[in-house]
């Protein structure tokens, strides 16, 4: 199963994706501390040290942020500081993480993002050092607050400098910890091991001739709407034989894409959902790939998926 990747968060990206919020400290302007900055050690990230002298930020942490900008503020090079370190785990690349993020144009001080519209509750995301968002929170503890200044040009030829603030506020599991709920008579059966990864086991009865999904857990996180991407891991078997396919858990990480870049089975089990949700998909060929061959699946094929919903970003026009 081939799922189109999201597009690289850079800020020019940033309008037709994701954004997030969060919880309290103190309303005081809140200067970079270079003794807060944590060591790079073994967790790298892009930054050649601390943001430039006279850039203040002030707002509860999981709250709106005003930034304040030095007089002809123009950052030359990409740059971190840290202005409240948290005292949970260190961000690593690959973690999944809920976050806020502020971006400003530091020229200007225009708000070009604010993900507290968009994500109320936070944005979720699987960290990368090589993108801004996942950037900023790399290699500090969930509950940091930074602030990362980005020259102009750097995320494209025309792109202005700019200013992101951002607030880890929490490290998402990377399975499903939603309420378990009894399975339906008549679908697959699934096994789970020590790390959540399913075995699938397909019944003899004939495959059905119209999508069915059911629950195996029942989260209480945000609701997926459609449009939206998800953070995932899956596992995709072919009724006819129970053979695997694909599966997120073989590759070690989980994965994310829009329901909107997956076949009509998959999009229909993923909207509607809550996060923490566990989901069981059968899907004819109708709602899958039909009489095309793609890969390893065969013309003609119906898909099993169990699919464990970690996290969503809300697509704009689900505001």
């Amino acid at each position: 199963m081939r799922f189109r990747p999201i597009a690289s968060l850079s800020v020019a990206a940033v309008a037709v994706l994701l954004l997030a919020g969060c919880s309290g400290s103190s309303t005081d302007a809140q200067t970079p501390d270079a003794t807060a900055t944590p060591d790079a050690g073994a967790c790298q990230t892009p930054f050649t040290g601390d943001v430039p002298a006279g850039l203040e930020v002030s707002g509860d942490f999981q709250g709106p942020v005003t930034v304040t900008r030095p007089d002809g503020f123009a950052p030359s090079d990409i740059q971190r500081s840290t202005l409240i370190e948290g005292t949970g785990q260190e961000i690593q690349s690959g973690d999944i993480v809920k976050a806020n993020y502020t971006v400003l144009d530091a020229a200007t001080g225009e708000v070009v993002l604010d993900s507290l519209t968009s994500d109320p509750s936070g944005m979720d995301m699987i960290v990368n050092s090589q993108q801004i968002f996942g950037a900023a929170v790399s290699c500090v503890p969930v509950g940091s607050r930074t602030v990362s200044t980005f020259p102009a040009g750097i995320l494209g030829e025309g792109s202005p400098a700019y200013v992101l603030v951002a607030d880890a506020i929490a490290e998402l599991p990377t399975r499903a910890d939603g309420t378990e709920v009894a399975p339906v008579d008549g679908m697959p059966t699934v096994t789970f091991a020590d790390n959540g990864a399913p075995t699938i086991t397909v019944p003899s009865t004939p495959a059905p001739t119209e999508t069915r999904i059911e629950n195996l857990r029942q989260g209480t996180g945000d609701v997926v709407n459609p449009g939206d991407t998800v953070i995932v891991q899956y596992t995709g078997v072919l009724y006819d034989g129970g053979t695997v396919f694909d599966s997120s858990w073989d590759k070690g990480a989980p994965t994310q894409f829009a329901t909107t870049a997956v076949v009509p089975g998959f999009k229909k089990a993923l909207e509607g959902q809550t996060v923490g949700s566990q989901v069981l998909a059968v899907i004819p060929p109708a709602d899958g790939y039909g009489d095309q061959a793609q890969g390893s699946i065969p013309a003609g094929a119906t898909l099993v998926f169990v699919v464990d919903i970690l996290g969503v970003q809300h697509a704009p026009a689900a505001q």
